[in-house]
């Protein structure tokens, strides 16, 4: 199965390269690939095109879907429910309005950036803030709960600032940051979001067993000899990281953290060991193909968000008509 996947994948990366305003065939690709691997310098329309800007953006795509993906997989299994995607802890709310901000303040894009990928870790941070000083009851819910009010006084801060940014240069690219997008991306871009995303990513995969024993619930994890209450800590802080990382880089980005483990589940079982690649592979794949269709749809680029949400509404829906007993 993971051979199949990536094996869609590598062949899907390289139809995306190919795919554009700027058609190009396989044997242009093949040979601006072969003259960058022989250390030619790239020069002439073909070699811009496929270096510049669309394999950065297959890069980004590929890195931005299987991170969201993974990122939901944890959530998924850390608070045993389907419907729990990266937005729940106010991740994508913070990083939006961190980098909103940096929009507002007319800051350069690497600063945006930065800001963005900041709001993400201190709402989080605000939120597990919230749920240390609350005593008594679920300590589940109540994460959950405040991570719902931080996200939506985050929400707010966002609301407020594009009513006092500029209508004429602000607030449309506020607009098109909300709604997601890879229009821009270039490499440079790309490469602080990497050792993020790994630092995230490795410890993940490291703890996949423990994660695993951890869905049973509190009292049977701690009976086979795992410490919730810290493995939790240690999921929430990696997911996020790998959910803020990419959100500075793409905007928000929604329903992939939703629907794309539940799919993964769908196909290898619960079992995270098996969940974690599998759940990052088909996100990658996902993503791909939505930013390819995003750019190639029409002549005005179609933000992520909407296309995204297109297809995850449906199955959204399709979800909860089947019930959590299906899930379990």
């Amino acid at each position: 199965m993971f051979v199949w996947l990536g094996l869609a994948l590598v062949l899907g990366s390289f139809a995306a390269l190919l795919i554009g305003p700027f058609p190009l065939t396989p044997s242009e690709a093949v040979g601006v690939l072969a003259r960058v691997v022989s250390g030619a310098q790239p020069s002439g329309t073909q070699d811009t095109v496929l270096l510049s800007i669309r394999l950065p953006r297959v890069v980004a795509a590929l890195l931005v879907g299987a991170s969201l993906a993974a990122a939901g997989a944890c959530y998924q299994t850390l608070f045993r429910n389907p419907l729990v995607s990266p937005d729940i802890l106010g991740v994508s709310a913070g990083a939006g309005l961190g980098a909103v901000l940096g929009i507002f303040l007319s800051l350069p894009v690497a600063a945006i950036q930065l800001m963005g990928f900041a709001g993400g870790l201190a709402a989080v941070a605000l939120v597990g803030f919230v749920a240390a000083t609350v005593r008594g009851g679920d300590s589940t819910l109540v994460l959950v709960l405040a991570g719902v009010v931080v996200g939506a006084l985050a929400g707010a801060a966002t609301s407020l600032l594009k009513v006092l940014a500029d209508p004429y240069d602000q607030l449309p690219a506020i607009t098109f940051w909300l709604l997601g997008s890879l229009a821009g991306v270039k490499a440079g871009d790309i490469l602080p979001a990497v050792p993020a995303v790994l630092f995230g990513l490795v410890p993940l995969f490291l703890l996949r067993w423990r994660i695993n024993v951890l869905s049973l619930g509190d009292e049977e994890a701690k009976a086979l000899g795992v410490e919730a209450g810290r493995l939790r800590l240690v999921v929430i802080f990696c997911a996020t990281l790998i959910t803020a990382s990419v959100v500075a880089i793409a905007g928000v980005v929604g329903w992939v953290g939703l629907v794309i483990p539940h799919i993964a589940r769908m196909i290898v079982g619960p079992g995270f060991g098996r969940l974690l690649p599998a759940a990052a592979l088909l996100g990658a794949g996902y993503l791909l193909a939505v930013d390819t269709l995003a750019r190639t749809l029409s002549g005005t680029e179609v933000p992520l968000g909407i296309l995204t949400a297109v297809v995850g509404a449906p199955f959204f829906l399709w979800l909860l008509a089947r019930g959590r007993r299906a899930w379990a």
